[in-house]
């Protein structure tokens, strides 16, 4: 998987590219720590090349959202494909993320 960062104003936008899972979340755990320990409070990840989730990679998100949230801080999503989308579906993670379509709806108002 690959990791790439970019701004939106104060807004740092992470794009994630290939498969998050099992073998990837710990970098990727590590790349948001580095974030929010930063003082990176506003993130949208940036799914649209994103082939696949595991549990593993919903686990490194739910920690993020929660670690933003305790800095008065936000995580938000969008271009998720079918196979991400089922799986944010079936787990109930759709309803607790902010998702949207498209990186502009993802930036508005944040």
């Amino acid at each position: 998987m690959e990791i790439h960062d970019r701004s939106a104003g104060e807004v740092t936008i992470v794009q994630l590219e290939g498969n998050l899972d099992t073998n990837t979340a710990p970098d990727a755990h590590a790349h948001f720590d580095a974030l929010a320990d930063g003082g990176q409070v506003r993130i949208v990840v940036d799914f649209e090349k994103l082939n696949y989730i595991s549990s593993a990679g919903l686990r490194i998100l739910l920690a993020t959202a929660k670690k933003l949230k305790g800095v008065g801080g936000q995580l938000r999503m969008f271009g998720l494909n079918d196979t991400v989308q089922e799986v944010f579906e079936i787990s109930g993670f759709s309803t607790i993320f902010s998702v949207f379509s498209t990186e502009a709806e993802a930036l508005e108002g944040f």
